[in-house]
Parts: structure tokens; sequence; C-alpha cells
């Protein structure tokens, strides 16, 4: 039978006596029951705060708001809670108030790469479409905390549709990116709107969702949701797993769901200290997402956000994770490390160096056991057909798909699709003569 567990059904009585497992289990009652004030953690988690941390963590929310979900406080282990994990992600810290020169509003420069209000477009084929600014939690190493919260930074549908228009008329946009906020904090009914307008632009190939559902409120993933997303392939969705403790059976249940809807998955992760800097906890949320079908994306360093020094780690510690993570476990259970260039540069891969040394004729590299070796160049290479002239190409180069062979033979007879009835050998006379 399908229960509580124990610190879920103490948070859910505290909230209301006569709630229910189908009450936890339903994403609108847990945004309803948000907790947003120091006084609501207290009361439904047991955690108690003396005077001057309550009057610390009020000028840190006072700036930047508290919201937790029930699900996502359940996980907190309230014996070590100032250790925790999820903690560390989801509850105020007065470190945050502590705003460094090198630190930004909008460290990415998102907004200065805006063509239209909600339309980010970086990258030559790709932009990101900011279609909410709330969230199901508010998360303490957020980049957006300067939008993320503001009631008055939601996009109304009058505003949506102009990043829909400014997308229409830019054809070089085949890939458009959901995130926000969350984009699953819509209703059902505008995620159904929102994708049939994208999918119906005929240079938009793909469309993608960036969401954190999964791991704070994974009961917003419905049967309903997924039948909706199903309309509108292909569509691919991104998580932001963290930390191994967030794969939690009603996670795993809301990826499955995805995953079984079709929909290929990947994670973001962000590099944090205290929070997941381990190469022992990479590997195993790395694991745990494949065992679940959820490829590693991205390994983010920490942005220069305002207030996140806290969180930072040096470059050199994602080196080092990497470093566990390359030979050490399968190809497609390693993230790609990136710096996301301060000032709008875009995302940077940052990797161990594997090339030692190269020459003329020869590359020589190490491995991930720090065996040398090395790979001989070719001696000729000449690339005959091409000028590089890519602008003025005027090449076949065959990129449109295949056409599927046609059957032959005694294949040809059998298949459905063709109403041949007989194979004539070449030069038959008898053919030749009905020819004549």
């Amino acid at each position: 039978m399908d229960i509580f567990n124990g610190a879920q059904q103490a948070i859910a009585n505290k909230i209301n006596e006569t709630s229910t497992l189908s009450n936890w289990r339903d994403w609108k009652w847990q945004l309803k029951n948000s907790i947003s004030t120091v006084e609501q953690f207290e009361k439904l988690t047991g955690i108690q705060f003396n005077n001057e941390e309550k009057e610390q963590l009020k000028q840190t929310t006072d700036k930047f708001p508290l919201s937790i979900t029930p699900y996502y406080a359940s996980l907190i282990s309230k014996e070590n809670y100032k250790h925790d994990p999820v903690f560390k992600q989801s509850f105020a810290n007065i470190n945050e108030l502590n705003v460094l020169d090198t630190e930004l509003a909008d460290p990415l420069s998102e907004d200065r790469d805006s063509p239209e209000e909600g339309i980010t477009h970086r990258y030559p084929d790709r932009v990101l479409f900011h279609v909410s600014n709330t969230c199901a939690m508010y998360c303490r190493h957020c980049t957006r905390k300067r939008k993320v919260g503001d009631i008055d930074f939601i996009p109304s549908k009058e505003q949506l549709q102009k990043g829909i228009e400014y997308i229409k008329r830019t054809p070089q946009v085949r890939d458009v990116l959901l995130s926000g906020g969350d984009p699953f904090m819509l209703s059902d009914s505008k995620i159904d709107w929102l994708l049939s307008e994208l999918t119906a632009i005929p240079h938009v190939e793909v469309v993608r969702i960036g969401t954190r559902m999964p791991v704070v409120l994974p009961y917003r993933i419905t049967d309903d949701l997924v039948a909706i997303l199903k309309k509108y392939q292909p569509l691919w969705i991104n998580t932001h797993f963290n930390h191994p403790r967030e794969m939690t059976a009603s996670a795993k249940e809301a990826v499955r769901k995805l995953a079984d809807g079709g929909f290929p998955l990947g994670n973001q992760s962000v590099l944090l200290a205290n929070v997941n800097d381990c190469p022992r906890i990479m590997k195993n949320l790395v694991h745990k997402l494949v065992q679940n079908r959820v490829r590693p994306y991205y390994l983010y360093q920490c942005d220069l956000s305002e207030g996140l020094s806290h969180f930072r780690t040096p470059i050199g510690k994602g080196i080092e994770i990497m470093e566990s993570l390359v030979g050490h476990t399968s190809g497609f259970a390693r993230p790609t490390y990136v710096i996301d260039a301060p000032g709008g540069g875009g995302k940077i891969p940052v990797m161990p160096n594997y090339i030692i040394s190269w020459s003329t004729h020869k590359v020589v590299l190490r491995n991930y056991e720090g065996v040398i070796t090395t790979y001989k160049e070719p001696d000729h290479y000449e690339n005959i057909f091409c000028d590089r002239d890519c602008e003025n190409c005027n090449l076949d180069l065959k990129l449109q798909e295949s056409d599927e062979m046609e059957s032959l033979g005694i294949e040809r007879l059998l298949a459905d699709s063709n109403d041949s009835i007989s194979l004539i050998p070449e030069n038959n006379e008898r053919y030749n003569r009905r020819e004549d």
C-alpha cells in the first residue's frame, strides 16, 4: 500500500490535519502550500533558528525570496541540516548578501542579447525563450535571481506572442529552448498553445524545455501533461539534478513518465561548493541519472551572479571531477564541463589536457591512467574537392536524407507495395520482339 514516508506525513499534517496522500501528490496543492517564510519553515520541518539567525535570514529573504515545496523540504536531513545538500540549495543563507564587485545581476548579458522581450538570441541558430519567471522552488544558486520570483516579470500571452513573432521572422532559428523560471509552471492549456505555435513554424526543427520539476516537484509530471507534450515531437527535455539524494522514488517516476513519452532527457548540474564538489558524489549522481534514462549533459561552473560566492569552487575542482569520470565510467555518463562566459560569451567547454605535445607527423597523448602514447598523422592529406569557400559552395554534398533502397529480385515480387508480377532477364528475345 502506498503511504507517506515519515517526513512527508509530518509536514503534511502540520499544513492540514486532513491532508492525504492524494493532496501530497497534487502539484497545485504543493504550490499552494509552498514555504515562503522562515516561520513556516520552522513550523513544518521542526528546525529552529535563534533570534540572530532569524534576523539575518529576514535580511536575505527581503532581497532574494524564499520558496520551497513541501516535497523538497521533506528531503532535508534535520539531524545535520546545516550540511545537508538539499537544505543548502533551497534555504536562504546570509552569505547571499555578500555581493562581490565581480558579481553581476545579469552575468551572462542575457538582457543585452535580447532583440525582443523574453528572447535571448546569442548563438546563430537557436534562441532562449523566457516563458515563465516563476519556479516551484527558488534555488539559492539561480543565475537569474534578478527575475525569478518577481511577479512584475511574469510574461502575459501577448508578450509571449511577441517572442513567437520574432522566431517566425528569423528563419535562421532552428532550435528554441523554453526556459524561465520553469516552463512547467504554466498551465497545461498554455503549454499546449505555446508548443502548437512554435512547432507550426516551418524553420523550427526542435524545441527544448528546461525544467527542475522532476527534482523539486515531481508530481507536476502528470499523465495529462505528458499526453500534451507527446503531440509536439521532436521535443527534448533537460532537467537539473545536482545531488544523488534528489533522485527519490517520486523523481524516478517523473523521469520514467517523460522517458516513456519518447522525450530524450538530459541533465544540467551546477558545481556547488559543499553540495556536490566531490568526485564520488558526482560519479554517483551520473550513474543514477543514466540508470533512469537521463543523460548527463552539462556540468556548469557556478555563474558570477549576485550573492553566489559561497557556492563557487575553483575551476580546478571541476577539472578534478572530470578526471575522475573520463575513463572511469561510460562515455555517455560524462557531462561536458562548461563555463558560461561572463558578458555573454556563451558556454566554453573545459577539460583536462590529454594532448601532451605534437609535431607535423605525430601527436603525443596520455590516457586516464597516465599511459603516454602516440598517434601517427597521415603522411599526405589534401582536401582536393573543397576550396573551403562555403558561402559560394556549388558542390553536391548530398545533405538530404537518402531514399529507401527499392526492393529487388524476389523481395520485389513479394512486397505488397510493389505491383510487379514478373522479373524479365535482360535481352530476353521474346520480350525484345514485343518491343519491335
